[in-house]
């Protein structure tokens, strides 16, 4: 009975999965701004990303966080528009607008019904060249980015013991440092040096435009270049030319915070999704996280239960060589050590052994069937089109699922063998402390 229910859902997802592609239109203008457009009339809605090229990677020690603050103060007002005018105006006409920031970019963006598409067109125009960064202005919004810290990171004992591991795995590269910035670094932030930030890199020559979505090609574009065509480029971006040294054993750090259970999470250095590794280590990480039927749930969730969880995961799409990353919160009254064991015994069957050709097939399906199904919003296919153009080129997008369904079960045993090894590995283990009198 099961094999006939699964025979045609199989059937079905693989010829999905075979036609897909996202087809995108490239434009450039001659200031440098690249638009891409996709028409998609499913419904009358569309999104109006912006996105540009800068993150925390391309900040400097003692002045970080620089990015994900300016991110904030794109909506604190700009020479036409006060604050709170921006979000305001795509509400009132029924949509919703928000922003992100990442250690290789920032975007913004709107969603609105698609007649109501180029409002935001403008807006974006007047904040990439007039933002107001005043001194106080800028004093003030640090205040608040202070507060997410400690909220988010300071008071988040599973972020900030990942905090401690990305600054005890990178020695060099700026990946080292947490997209929010460091405490120090944000308590004596000099106005000066954001208002640098976004003359460098808030620029036509380093942006990306993404429309997606029930739109007219031809009219949005026109628009586009009403508004935007004008704006001169910027200066050169400066290059990040810092490269990470070899690591020559495994680096340990322990973080003591006020916590409930420990905790662990391990980072092993791997190149990035365009490395012809990265399809096999994505399929690794979903063979040994995806689901309950997936090696590290069933082996220290279900069957030893010393676990309550337990996750790995490929951080692939990264402009420059990142993580794949391996964690789990023990059970009460289980020790660290033995869930630590318990994971590496898994990483380490899959090296000796390769996997079933029906267990790569099933991760395989399941990172086939995710990257797809998420496409059904235009949200996310402009999202899915912005992060790889962001990291190594849209079209990059229409090749994935191919590298995907080539893995095999000894590539998936090979990369495991190759990089998920002691000496490209930085281990951080979260000890609990009790909680403070009076807290």
């Amino acid at each position: 009975m099961k094999k006939i229910i699964v025979i045609p859902v199989l059937f079905v997802l693989l010829s999905v999965t075979a036609a897909f592609s996202l087809p995108v239109n490239e434009y450039l203008l001659d200031n440098g701004l690249k638009v891409l457009i996709l028409e998609d009339h499913k419904a009358p809605t569309a999104t109006f990303q912006i996105w540009y090229r800068v993150g925390s990677r391309n900040e400097r020690s003692g002045k970080t966080g620089l990015s994900h603050l300016l991110e904030h103060m794109m909506f604190k007002g700009t020479k036409e528009h006060g604050p709170k005018t921006f979000s305001q105006t795509i509400q009132r006409a029924g949509g919703m607008d928000n922003a992100f920031t990442s250690r290789d970019y920032t975007g913004y963006f709107e969603l609105l019904a698609s007649d109501r598409i180029t409002l935001p067109i403008d807006l974006e125009a007047d904040r990439m060249q007039n933002l107001v960064l005043t001194r106080d202005a800028v004093l003030s919004e640090r205040d608040v980015v202070t507060e997410e810290r400690r909220l988010r990171t300071e008071d988040d004992p599973q972020s900030f013991v990942f905090e401690e591991v990305m600054a005890a795995t990178f020695k060099n590269h700026p990946y080292r440092w947490p997209v929010i910035g460091w405490m120090s670094d944000l308590r004596t932030l000099n106005p000066d040096d954001l208002v640098e930030h976004y003359r460098t890199y808030y620029a036509p020559n380093n942006a990306v435009i993404i429309v997606v979505g029930d739109v007219d090609q031809k009219k949005i574009l026109e628009k586009i270049r009403m508004s935007f065509g004008s704006i001169s480029a910027g200066p050169p971006v400066p290059a990040v030319t810092s490269t990470e040294d070899d690591q020559k054993g495994e680096r340990r750090v322990y973080v003591k915070k006020e916590a409930e259970l420990p905790y662990i999470m391990t980072a092993y250095k791997v190149p990035s999704l365009s490395h012809e590794d990265g399809f096999a280590l994505d399929v690794l990480g979903s063979i040994l996280s995806d689901g309950k039927s997936s090696r590290f749930y069933r082996a220290l969730v279900y069957d030893q239960q010393i676990a309550l969880s337990a996750w790995a995961s490929y951080e692939g799409l990264y402009k420059d060589p990142f993580v794949f990353l391996t964690g789990a919160t023990a059970a009460q009254g289980k020790k660290i050590e033995d869930v630590e064991q318990a994971l590496l015994e898994e990483i380490e069957k899959i090296k000796k052994t390769p996997p079933s050709g029906q267990e790569v097939q099933r991760a395989k399906n399941q990172v086939e069937a995710s990257f797809v199904m998420q496409q059904d919003s235009i949200y996310m296919q402009a999202r899915t089109i912005g992060t790889f153009e962001m990291t190594m080129g849209w079209k990059f997008v229409d090749s994935y699922l191919e590298g995907i369904r080539k893995v095999t079960a000894e590539d998936v045993s090979r990369v495991a063998q190759k990089y998920l090894i002691d000496d490209q590995k930085t281990t951080g283990i979260l000890i609990p402390t009790p909680k403070e009198k009076g807290s």
